[in-house]
């Protein structure tokens, strides 16, 4: 085998992230107590041991060492690093709960994972640098070769030679003499195998649209003899959805175009599992406040402390949503009508500080764990505002893709709507969700709206 150096990537980071944890742990535990005479005693030694236990499953499970070349950048690294740490996080904390570990010291876990985060974020930030650099001056090059000229052919050169930090380098075209490729060829298909083997090629590119089935079988069998990777290039752009799959009919693969991102298994048991953590965390840790909240909402004003009203979930199945009543009873007796802002005057006065800081809100986490909402997603509509909407803007369906949340980029952004056209105008934003829905999007939004609720500034 011929320098493949990247199969050491996977035991260097593995040992790197055990000493970082490790290194992390003890570190904030001799800054919190000054001494480490006993954190290798009970119950410290439980808890470190459960620190190494956790991430060792984690990487069982997720694997996320492996990785091709195109994504070994600072930008991926660092974002896979912030999840698996957040997992370890949700763990920890439900195993804090579950045996009451109330004696552990809570600024040593905060310190510990801060101190994790600086030296895994360090390590990968140097390590790409060092690649970079490293390739830079020859070392740990990728020698390629692309079989059929044309576009495409020329757009995955020109691909690397934008990013030279993979380290591919390209050694030429290998097609059938035409007049449109005369003078850019390396050789025809007579010369290739005898190429490869000559030069050390490592990775061969198959463009599809330039060559028949017989000659990639050709050089698709004789890959293992000569030792080099065959890759196929289709042209799918203008068309290749960010959701097409691969299904297997008996040994015959076929491309799947039609959207199925959203019933992605990993996407959706991932997010399903963090609602679940964030709502038992939420409705646990609040409660004190929540019986305040329902406490003021009784005495204030008569009616039901919390309100329920249907609205349209994920796939247009209705649900109940529920909140704490902001309004008088009463208020739609006429039929339904959208709130015109905090001066409507069907809102409580208890209400609009409700409303302003979003705390109105709360109970919807019950749907959350019930699974008729998420925390982050597009807000319910009810049916009657929903025909109206799509009326102007049909783009609206697309929203009923994914599941209905508390918090949302049109909540963040725009706020209540107090008639359609004002919802037509928030919808521009919430549309942007299902396109980008990543758990660090989903994140952003949580912290962008816990400051509207800071800030007092919902509206």
């Amino acid at each position: 085998m011929r320098h493949r150096y990247s199969i050491l990537f996977f035991p260097l980071h593995v040992i790197i992230d055990f000493l970082s944890l490790n290194t992390a742990f003890v570190g904030a535990y001799w800054m919190k107590f000054q001494t480490l005479e006993a954190v290798a005693e009970a119950p410290y030694a439980s808890l470190w041991w459960l620190f190494n236990i956790i991430w060792l499953i984690e990487i069982l499970l997720l694997k996320p060492y492996i990785y091709p070349r195109q994504l070994f950048k600072s930008g991926h690294l660092v974002r896979q690093l912030l999840l698996l740490t957040f997992i370890h996080v949700s763990i920890i904390a439900v195993c804090w709960v579950a045996i009451q570990g109330y004696y552990y010291s809570r600024e040593q876990l905060l310190v510990t994972y801060i101190l994790f985060l600086t030296l895994g974020v360090g390590f990968r930030i140097g390590g790409v640098l060092f690649l970079k650099e490293y390739r830079a001056r020859g070392y740990n090059n990728r020698r390629y070769i692309i079989v059929g000229y044309g576009k495409l052919a020329n757009t995955i050169r020109g691909f690397y030679d934008a990013h030279p930090e993979m380290g591919f380098h390209f050694c030429g075209y290998f097609d059938e003499l035409t007049s449109e490729n005369s003078g850019f060829l390396q050789g025809g298909y007579e010369t290739l195998l005898e190429y490869t083997h000559t030069h050390s090629i490592d990775c061969v590119y198959c463009c599809m649209p330039y060559m028949d089935n017989e000659r990639l079988k050709s050089i698709a069998d004789n890959a293992e003899i000569y030792d080099y990777q065959v890759k196929i290039l289709v042209d799918f752009r203008g068309f290749l959805a960010r959701s097409t799959s691969v299904e297997y009919h008996d040994v015959l693969p076929v491309l799947n175009l039609s959207p199925n991102l959203l019933s992605d298994l990993r996407v959706s048991v991932f997010k399903r599992s963090f609602d679940v953590i964030f709502s038992l965390m939420a409705l646990g840790l609040g409660m004190p406040l929540f019986l305040v909240m329902a406490l003021i909402t009784r005495f204030t004003s008569s009616g039901p402390i919390v309100y329920a009203q249907e609205r349209i979930g994920q796939g247009g199945k209705p649900f109940k949503i529920y909140k704490f009543r902001s309004m008088y009873v009463d208020a739609e007796k006429s039929g339904p009508v959208l709130s015109g802002g905090l001066l409507d005057d069907r809102i409580t006065p208890w209400g609009r500080f409700m409303r302003k800081t979003r705390l109105d809100e709360i109970p919807q986490f019950y749907n959350v764990l019930i699974g008729d909402m998420s925390v982050v997603g597009p807000r319910p509509e009810r049916q009657y505002f929903i025909d109206q909407i799509v009326e102007i803007a049909p783009e609206y369906h697309s929203l009923l893709k994914v599941k209905p949340g508390i918090t949302s980029i049109g909540q963040i952004k725009y706020g209540y709507a107090a008639n359609i056209d004002e919802m037509v105008q928030r919808l521009h934003y919430d549309l942007l969700y299902p396109k980008r829905r990543s758990f660090l999007f989903d994140m952003w939004i949580i912290a962008q709206t816990l400051r509207v609720m800071a800030q007092g500034r919902g509206k």
